[in-house]
């Protein structure tokens, strides 16, 4: 018996809801550039927020999912459960976020700084350390699709901490714009 929330007519229907919010939120972007109002630029904000809002939701959440997949026996029903889990909040959620995070982040970088600032410099290089976070994450859920992983709940645990850290030192740079 297939398991309500794991089986493949939920994921296909979870995809599909996923697609299709992706594909509001990236008609809306357009027709912000094709069609500018006046206010663009807090639109453009607007719209990197809430994508870096879920991209950290899922740099933040995943890692526990990686302490709880740790305690689980490899082949288990809870195992292959939360394979499911990684892989959907990677694969739907992080990393069309991070793209977005990045197209709409470039874009305000350039149109409103012009790259220019010591500020900006710094905040770009933690989201660049950020996005290797989310890239050794991303190895990860394979890993643990494939039962490899190797990393004990406490070490999952530690590196939970690493973009919490990431997301405070870049809203530091952006708001107080120390440099």
């Amino acid at each position: 018996m297939t398991d309500r929330q794991t089986g493949d007519d939920t994921g296909r229907r979870a995809r599909l809801r996923a697609a299709a919010a992706l594909t509001v939120f990236v008609l809306v972007a357009g027709l912000l550039v094709l069609f500018p109002p006046d206010d663009l630029y807090l639109w453009i904000k607007a719209l990197h927020i809430v994508a870096v809002i879920s991209w950290m939701a899922g740099l933040l959440y995943l890692p526990r999912l990686f302490v709880y997949h740790t305690d689980a026996p490899a082949g288990s029903p809870q195992s292959e459960t939360f394979k499911v889990m990684e892989q959907r909040l990677f694969g739907t959620i992080m990393r069309p976020a991070m793209a977005l995070s990045w197209l709409l982040g470039l874009y305000l970088a350039w149109s409103v700084y012009g790259f220019q600032g010591g500020w900006l410099h710094a905040k770009l290089a933690f989201v660049v350390l950020l996005t290797g976070v989310h890239q050794f994450y991303g190895r990860a859920v394979k890993a643990f699709a494939e039962d490899r992983n190797r990393r004990t709940g406490r070490q999952w645990r530690l590196w939970n901490e690493v973009p919490a850290l990431l997301m405070v030192l870049i809203v530091v740079m952006v708001v107080v714009k120390p440099l």
